[in-house]
């Protein structure tokens, strides 16, 4: 159980780029999420995906202090957050869930995916050993993503 959740139900286990197919598998997962229940289901998945991954990647890692790249559950976990303004505001409009507009999550995506790799500050700050810090570096990123996703949707709305 603790390699499917880590690897994402093994997406982590892709020879090239895992973290960023991690990202990628969060993208339909996310919108499904959304069509399923808006925001709320989205929001409440993403805090549940991140204890079982907090708890799953302390496991795997088993006293290793590294951040293995077969863990991908901390780029869905980000990636997911990056796309709650996208979810939520869809959500307030009360627009067709069924909408989940491409330039949202392709700019999110490009966002997290660079905060993810360079790990600017703050982001920087939290690459450290240890699970709650493979976990919560991608969260930084996610978050900061999703403050500029927003910032984006303000501008192109208005």
């Amino acid at each position: 159980m603790i390699p499917l959740i880590v690897t994402f139900g093994g997406v982590g286990r892709v020879p090239k780029a895992p973290g960023t197919f991690g990202s990628l598998a969060a993208i339909p997962v996310a919108y499904l999420l959304h069509l399923m229940g808006g925001f709320p289901l989205l929001a409440l998945t993403t805090l549940v995906l991140f204890v079982l991954g907090l708890w799953a990647t302390h496991n795997h890692l088993d006293g290793r202090q590294e951040d293995p790249s077969e863990v991908v559950i901390d780029e869905v976990v980000g990636m997911m957050i990056t796309l709650w303004p996208l979810s939520w505001g869809l959500w307030q409009a009360g627009v067709d869930p069924h909408v989940f507009p491409w330039p949202g999550w392709v700019i999110g995506f490009a966002l997290f995916r660079f905060f993810d790799i360079v790990k600017p500050p703050p982001i920087r700050w939290f690459d450290r050993p240890g699970a709650l810090y493979v976990m919560l570096d991608d969260v930084v990123a996610g978050g900061v993503s999703a403050v500029l996703v927003f910032i984006a949707a303000r501008i192109a709305h208005g």
